[in-house]
């Protein structure tokens, strides 16, 4: 199931998430002027986060890798489905818990994200990269918001495409199954498969576990 759009409106202009979008997609087109093979490894391995890098020899660079590794993408496609997510479904959760709690809350899911991809996989030295784990958590805390939103999906059935409603909750349950099989299929995979899906289930559950305590107080749980 793609997600397209939900029908959920938003009480204010979602500044912080218009700006992550933006940041990441600037980030993105530095990344595509670097031109050669050589240099964008090395603005990789500056920037990327590299699990033996953190459990080894922990040094300032390595952790500031865990908040710079947030805004890099291997390409189009990882940028773009990383940033639609965000669109779809940042608006909402920053309108719930308000445009500076939004920030920090974002970064925390990320954060969470990185350690567990770092636990699940300690000497790894792929570099981790992309917004996915914190926008793990904006699912989270959608799911646990706004389970019966509509949201308009993009549903193959056979050799058609199929576009339907679905209530949020079967969208990001499935979307979080699927992210929590796959991290068990690669748990005995060299280098932990080249896919961060325990960063995925890391940050989805920290945004469940965050959310009540970030929600602005009129807002209620399960709307």
């Amino acid at each position: 199931m793609i997600p397209i759009r939900d029908d959920n409106p938003t009480r204010s202009l979602p500044l912080v998430t218009i700006v992550l979008v933006v940041a990441n997609v600037l980030v993105f087109v530095y990344e595509l002027s670097l031109g050669s093979a050589s240099r964008a490894n090395a603005f990789f391995a500056t920037f990327a986060l590299v699990p033996t890098q953190l459990t080894r020899a922990t040094s300032p660079e390595a952790i500031r890798s865990v908040f710079t590794s947030m805004f890099l993408h291997g390409g189009w496609l990882h940028l773009i489905v990383n940033m639609w997510f965000l669109w779809i479904f940042g608006d909402n959760v920053e309108d719930s818990v308000g445009h500076f709690k939004f920030i920090v809350f974002y970064l925390l899911c990320g954060i969470a994200a990185a350690a567990v991809q770092v636990v699940s996989a300690p000497d790894s030295s792929v570099p981790m990269i992309g917004a996915s784990g914190a926008i793990a958590g904006v699912l989270g805390a959608y799911l646990l918001l706004f389970p019966r939103a509509r949201v308009l999906v993009l549903f193959p059935l056979w050799i058609f495409l199929k576009f339907i409603y679905v209530p949020a909750w079967i969208l990001l349950i499935f979307w979080f199954a699927v992210q929590l099989l796959s991290g068990w299929t690669i748990v005995n995979v060299p280098e932990g498969g080249g896919v961060a899906f325990w960063a995925h289930v890391g940050g989805f559950v920290a945004g469940l576990l965050l959310v009540p305590l970030f929600k602005k107080r009129y807002v209620r749980l399960f709307q």
